[in-house]
């Protein structure tokens, strides 16, 4: 190779490298936030249980969605994964129920951007006896400024879940 040739391959190889880490972290991890109750007047929500938005920052995106509903329903654990609509809005995805009505159930809903470790994030939507939901938490954690999202496991889910059935038999 002549050194013009060489040059320019470290150069390009040294841009690469560069683009790479650049893309890398301008990306960040995908986010994601839940409506409820959704709009009656929208055609594509109106029969929706809730609404799933997914994120890049700002800016809605057509992430894939997924999810399960997890209950225990007289005693008995129950698992019901959940299919998402896409409705008229970019990134607005709508979740018609399909989980029984008696029962203790959290919803755990995903949205994942691309693969790797990081790029997806859950939003654990706990419902209450009424079937409403009652409450929506997006574990994260706190690095430089930025909300990240933290892995959630079906082991934490699963104990969160028993307290509150057992709370909900006993306060019968």
């Amino acid at each position: 190779m002549n050194r013009r040739t060489l040059t320019r391959t470290a150069l390009l190889a040294a841009f690469a490298i560069a683009t790479v880490g650049w893309t890398h972290a301008a990306l960040g991890p995908p986010w994601v936030s839940i409506e409820y109750p959704p709009s009656p007047y929208d055609t594509t929500t109106r029969d929706a249980f809730l609404l799933v938005h997914a994120f890049h920052h700002g800016t809605p995106m057509d992430f894939p969605v997924s999810g399960t509903a997890e209950g225990i329903v007289k005693g008995e654990r129950r698992s019901v994964k959940l299919d998402f609509a896409k409705t008229s809005r970019t990134g607005v995805y709508a979740l018609r129920k399909k989980w029984q009505s008696d029962g203790t159930w959290t919803l755990v809903i995903g949205v994942t951007q691309g693969a790797g470790e990081g790029n997806t994030v859950s939003a654990i939507v706990d419902l209450a006896a009424n079937g409403a939901v009652a409450q929506v938490r997006v574990p994260t954690s706190q690095r430089d400024g930025w909300a990240i999202p933290q892995r959630v496991s079906m082991q934490e889910v699963e104990a969160a879940l028993r307290i509150r059935a057992g709370a909900s038999v006993a306060g019968r």
